[in-house]
């Protein structure tokens, strides 16, 4: 092995941006409950709270006063799975894994908590032209239930089924016929 080699261990934290923070702090604590774990007052004004939503990760927000309005459909998800596109930079959903078993259950849990869920409650993503299948079946790779945080953020709680294997990268990566903007330096 090469001593120049990066050794991540996996993601830390991600942090995003909230609208309120007692609001954010109210539904990762009580409607997810995540316990917050860290805060933080930052120059200025502004704060950034962590929250400890296991497996040794953690989910970050900051918030500022006079930060820009949400803009769904650009800088996040306008509804996932039917409108998942958002523009280049931005944070399109936060997955948090989740034993196949508890999937069901937490459905029903988000909802006695005023949490929509989004339509087909339970997405089953296969390698089908579609990528998903209406049914569970042996080639469903991973199941999903998606909902929004009350910043909009969209969220998912996955289930992968099984082991990534050598054909499951079987895309040449695409190539844009005219990049959209300049590369970030």
């Amino acid at each position: 092995m090469s001593t120049d080699r990066l050794n991540s261990k996996g993601i830390n934290h991600l942090a995003l941006v909230c609208r309120d923070m007692a609001e954010t702090v109210k539904f990762y604590t009580e409607t997810l409950d995540m316990p917050l774990v860290k805060t933080v007052a930052l120059p200025g004004g502004g704060q950034h709270f962590f929250f400890d939503c296991g497996g040794n990760t953690l989910l970050a927000f900051f918030w500022w006063a006079d930060a820009p309005p949400a803009a769904p459909g650009i800088a996040s998800v306008a509804d996932f799975p039917a409108k998942p596109m958002s523009a280049v930079g931005s944070m399109n959903h936060v997955a948090f894994h989740m034993d196949e078993d508890e999937l069901e259950g937490s459905i029903a849990k988000l909802k006695s908590r005023g949490v929509h869920v989004s339509a087909p409650v339970v997405v089953n993503h296969d390698d089908s032209p579609a990528g998903v299948a209406r049914e569970m079946h042996e080639g469903v790779w991973i199941r999903s239930v998606y909902f929004r945080d009350p910043n909009g953020i969209m969220l998912e709680f996955a289930a992968t089924l099984r082991g990534f294997r050598p054909e499951d990268v079987a895309h040449a990566p695409a190539r844009a016929e005219q990049p959209l903007g300049e590369p970030v330096a």
